[in-house]
């Protein structure tokens, strides 16, 4: 679950995580002047929402006064903010208002789990303020990492190595060690999968604090913290994720117009792969789950077809668990109580796929024999309808 960079620093300021002074946030441009105001007449008028690149975007803009605040928060609360992450845009419904602090330097902190090692590993570099993966493929030897023993836990020592190993100034490494300190146990401590503190800043009265940060909470330990729970409720951006997400539907929406149901993540990627190399472009990754009974195919067939990009539908199951007559079924039901203007290929395979064949066969489906001429049918009859 991702949360916003003022959940995130409440989270961090709850373990001691230095972040700088703020006035909560606002979603009018009256609380924004009020806010100000309340930081002394200067401020930091920021843009909440799930995307990196805001300051080149104008999603951060500093206000001198609080009549300027005021102004700044008119333009920006409403807009659609478009960044390199997030080309399409992002709706702004939420502003952040933070102290202005005069930065020196800038670094970059991070935890996130590593597959490779089978633990999560602490991120640190000198090169903070831009993009972790640019810095990675431009100037590798200027990330330092360490892995976290699972059970031996981190030693100062470790904390300080891996600071000198990225090449932060010496006077800052003591602070940084505290810094770090903090931040594991706040990553720990909410069971995070992701921890990012871009930039970590220092001061020029020598504070060191999270200008930035993002933060997501494993979706899987959600039962642990209930204080969370209010978060949860903003943790999509994307309104039809929202919806799927509500009905424990796993959905991710990619910006195509080839809508894709499969079951299963593995066939779902590779789906996607084989509309990719037909030429077309996916809309979505939706998987619908093992055992899906038909009117879970039907909820996951509306979600799908409720993105106006959507030109066209593949279905790909491959009947394990899941039964393909019962997809049939509920592709069937789906088609009869929704008004489906957009062709729809199926391909089933597996546990009762002669079955399934039989059902489709009743209805105006375009039925395919393998996972390849399904994907190439599906993108030729979009781009004929085009």
């Amino acid at each position: 679950m991702k949360i916003h960079e003022y959940q995130a620093k409440e989270v961090l300021a709850r373990y001691g995580v230095a972040v700088p002074a703020n006035a909560g946030v606002a979603a009018t441009p009256a609380e924004v002047r009020a806010a100000v105001e309340k930081l002394g007449g200067t401020g930091v008028v920021k843009a909440q929402v799930h995307s990196g690149g805001r300051g080149k975007a104008g999603g951060i803009k500093v206000a001198k006064s609080p009549e300027e605040a005021e102004q700044i928060a008119q333009d920006m609360l409403g807009m659609i903010l478009k960044t390199h992450q997030v080309p399409q845009g992002i709706k702004v419904e939420k502003v952040l208002i933070e102290e202005p602090i005069a930065i020196i330097k800038e670094y970059y902190l991070g935890i996130v789990p590593d597959r490779d090692s089978q633990r999560d590993v602490i991120i640190v570099s000198a090169k903070g303020g831009m993009d972790i993966e640019a810095v990675a493929e431009e100037d590798p030897d200027a990330i330092a990492r360490l892995p976290i023993d699972p059970l031996l836990g981190l030693t100062d020592f470790q904390l300080r190595q891996v600071c000198y190993d990225a090449k932060l100034d010496m006077s800052v490494v003591n602070k940084a060690v505290v810094f770090l300190r903090q931040l594991v146990n706040a990553y720990i401590g909410s069971d995070a999968v992701l921890a990012e503190i871009n930039p970590l800043a220092v001061t020029e009265d020598g504070r060191v604090l999270a200008a930035d940060a993002k933060f997501e909470i494993d979706d899987s330990a959600m039962y642990r913290h209930p204080e969370f729970a209010a978060y949860a409720e903003e943790s999509e951006e994307d309104a039809i994720e929202a919806v799927a997400h509500k009905q424990d539907i796993a959905y991710v929406r990619l910006g195509g117009d080839v809508g894709i149901i499969c079951n299963g993540a593995g066939l779902t990627m590779t789906t996607m792969d084989e509309v990719k190399r037909a030429g077309g472009h996916p809309a979505n990754f939706l998987d619908v789950g093992g055992g899906a009974q038909a009117d879970r195919v039907r909820n996951c067939l509306g979600i799908v077809l409720s993105d106006p990009n959507v030109k066209g539908v593949l279905i790909n199951i491959f009947g394990g668990i899941t039964r393909c007559d019962e997809v049939a079924n509920g592709v069937i039901a789906a088609t009869k109580s929704m008004d489906i203007k957009v062709p729809i290929v199926v391909r089933l395979a597996g546990t009762r796929a002669e079955e399934g064949a039989e059902i489709l066969a009743q209805s105006k489906l375009i039925p395919a024999g393998t996972m390849q001429s399904a994907a190439a049918k599906i993108v030729e009859l979009v781009a004929a309808a085009a």
